[in-house]
């Protein structure tokens, strides 16, 4: 029991390191774009918005998977093994980084007609091959970080970076205005950059066999080989997003495309910072032991019951407040996406259930597994969401989301039960039909009155969450 509480207290340290940057990573993006806005105007928003949106993807391509088949590997080593896993992460990424930079370099012509129409901004998506290489550094970082389990560092040094960036891109938006967007985008990769390479972790010289460029690249190749798999999935994930995209603009307008994007932003990026908190040491911790039945079963077991307690709270809340945080974050001219995100922010406990299970399959390097359930999964949202909408608006989309991790949720169950052989332990599937209880009131409230009506439950709720988690850890 005392082994227990320790691996749970544990586990909120890290997830309160992870939440705190996550809010100042959340402030700077924020005080961004009022800054972009203000002083550049929509055309410095919808800039930002696209070369962003190109480095991502471009990054997504060209680093294969590299961070979570590096910190699956490093949370599996033992001691002797780290050093040459290291080494072959940091020259696996410099050779990706650096094919990256110069794929970027040569497809900067096509990139600016497929983005604007014309060649005009190739000179701005050439300067972006300079972010690329850097983003597959940091990410090298980032990795070893995560793997080994320095967390306290990778706050640290993420929180740097991110502030740098912030603080340098200020004067770059005054005094430059348009000029500014890709320079403030590089200034934010260098930064990062930097604060990763003051706490880069230091660790034994491999042996001089391991050194050699040949065994590092034989090593990076086995990291990339099971990395492809996430990538075609973030390809296909990016494929649904735009297909649904072009279908909405098709059947409505751009207005109702801008809403939809904001609901989905609101759900995602603040909505689910759980998730984020959550979720950096689960990964290696859930991959050194990947080989034992019943510690991957109690470590799943143990992470479904924080996170079920976790969400009950906050998405009780978020729902309950999602008329005053679509104010915040955007205007009240946004208030038409209400009903997607009380359902969306509703259905997110059925993300937490299946991104628990699923990290499983993660864990134990089953690619092709992996890639049929989340490919399957993408064309579940895109059928599910183009059929809803047409018939039911906002709240069509709401109840696709929900409908979507629902039938997910039945996916990766029946790998993790009838594939793996693994069951979930203690009173997990008890405390999540209780949380449910909490959830699904207070999003019917919310749309059969107003959102605020559900403030009271939600209350509960959150003070529920908390005597549960004092319980959990304290005992008491």
């Amino acid at each position: 029991m005392g082994s227990s509480r320790a691996v749970n207290r544990g586990i909120m340290k890290v997830a309160g390191l992870v939440g705190s940057l996550q809010t100042v990573n959340i402030l700077c993006s924020v005080l961004r774009a009022k800054l972009v806005a203000l002083w550049i105007g929509p055309v410095g928003i919808a800039l930002f918005g696209i070369f962003n949106s190109a480095l991502e993807m471009i990054s997504l391509v060209v680093q294969l998977g590299l961070r979570p088949s590096a910190v699956r590997e490093l949370g599996r080593a033992d001691h002797a093994s780290v050093p040459r896993i290291v080494r072959a992460v940091r020259v696996t990424a410099f050779c990706l980084g650096i094919g990256g930079a110069v794929l970027t370099l040569c497809f900067a012509p096509l990139l600016s007609r497929v983005s604007f129409g014309d060649g005009g901004w190739w000179w701005a998506f050439a300067w972006l091959a300079m972010a690329v290489f850097l983003l597959s550094l940091n990410n090298a970082e980032t990795a070893v970080f995560q793997g080994l389990r320095r967390f306290r560092k990778l706050a640290r040094c993420s929180m740097i970076g991110s502030l740098g960036g912030f603080l340098v891109s200020i004067p770059m938006f005054y005094f430059w205005r348009l000029d500014s967007i890709v320079p403030s985008i590089i200034a934010y990769a260098v930064c990062s950059w930097i604060a990763l390479g003051l706490y880069r972790e230091k660790v034994a010289v491999p042996e001089i066999e391991d050194m050699r460029l040949r065994r590092n690249l034989e090593m990076g190749k086995k990291l990339v080989t099971f990395g492809m798999y996430l990538t075609v999935m973030g390809v296909v994930n990016y494929g649904v997003t735009y297909l649904f995209l072009a279908y909405l603009n098709m059947v409505a307008d751009e207005t109702v495309v801008g809403y939809y994007q904001a609901g989905v932003t609101l759900v995602n990026r603040y909505g689910s910072l759980v998730f984020a908190a959550l979720s950096m040491e689960y990964l290696p911790r859930l991959s050194a032991h990947s080989h034992s039945l019943r510690r991957t079963e109690l470590m799943v077991s143990n992470q479904l019951f924080i996170i079920t307690i976790c969400l009950a709270g906050v998405l009780s809340l978020f729902v309950a407040l999602s008329p005053m945080l679509v104010r915040l974050f955007y205007s009240g001219d946004f208030l038409p996406v209400l009903p997607f995100v009380v359902l969306a922010g509703g259905g997110t406990l059925l993300k937490g259930v299946s991104w628990c299970l699923g990290m499983v399959i993660l864990a134990r390097g089953d690619g092709r597994t992996f890639l049929v359930t989340e490919i399957s999964s993408g064309l579940v949202n895109l059928l599910l969401s183009m059929l809803l909408y047409r018939y039911l608006g906002f709240v069509g989309l709401g109840c696709a989301y929900v409908l979507w991790y629902l039938i997910y949720t039945g996916m990766v169950w029946y790998v993790y039960r009838h594939r793996y052989g693994l069951v979930l332990r203690g009173s997990v599937v008890a405390l999540l039909s209780l949380a449910f209880l909490f959830v699904v009131p207070t999003v019917v409230l919310a749309l059969a009155g107003h959102p605020y009506w559900a403030l009271p439950l939600a209350v509960v709720a959150a003070m529920w969450s908390f005597v549960m988690l004092r319980r959990k850890f304290l005992g008491s």
